[in-house]
């Protein structure tokens, strides 16, 4: 029997209840969930040279210790992850509410794409905001 695959990515750099949720979310649907993470040089990249917090080796080792969690794969680039997706052929891609209507790396290689909303005021955003006001 063809292992059913459930994908999700991020940075995943400062987690919070939404991450958590998110997780849950895709592992309801019961398959294995593999969760792709940013390299520190990616987040870098994509977040400012302050980010991110916590460097790959920590982030990976909570990631893995989440019980929804099945593997942790890290990736470089957009061109990795979408080499990623490419491989692992998920059987549902699962991405924040915020990307519909865009263009979601690896679309062409998942059979189905869900959008998970986002927990109203739980974001790694509103946490580094109220850092810097507090």
């Amino acid at each position: 029997m063809e292992e059913k695959i459930i994908w999700t990515n991020g940075c995943f750099d400062i987690l919070h209840v939404g991450h958590i949720e998110l997780f849950k979310y895709a592992k309801s649907m019961g398959f294995t969930l593999y969760v792709g993470i940013d390299s520190d040089e990616k987040v870098k990249k994509d977040k400012g040279k302050d980010r991110p917090f916590n460097k790959l080796s920590d982030r990976i080792k909570v990631l893995e210790s989440i019980k929804y969690i099945d593997k942790v794969i890290s990736f470089d680039s957009t061109e990795g992850l979408e080499a990623l997706v490419k491989k692992y052929k998920p059987h549902v891609l699962i991405v924040g509410s915020d990307w519909k209507n865009k263009t979601v790396v690896g679309e062409e290689h998942a059979q189905h794409i869900r959008f998970f909303d986002r927990i109203e005021g739980h974001s790694t955003t509103n946490i580094l905001e109220w850092k810097q006001i507090n």
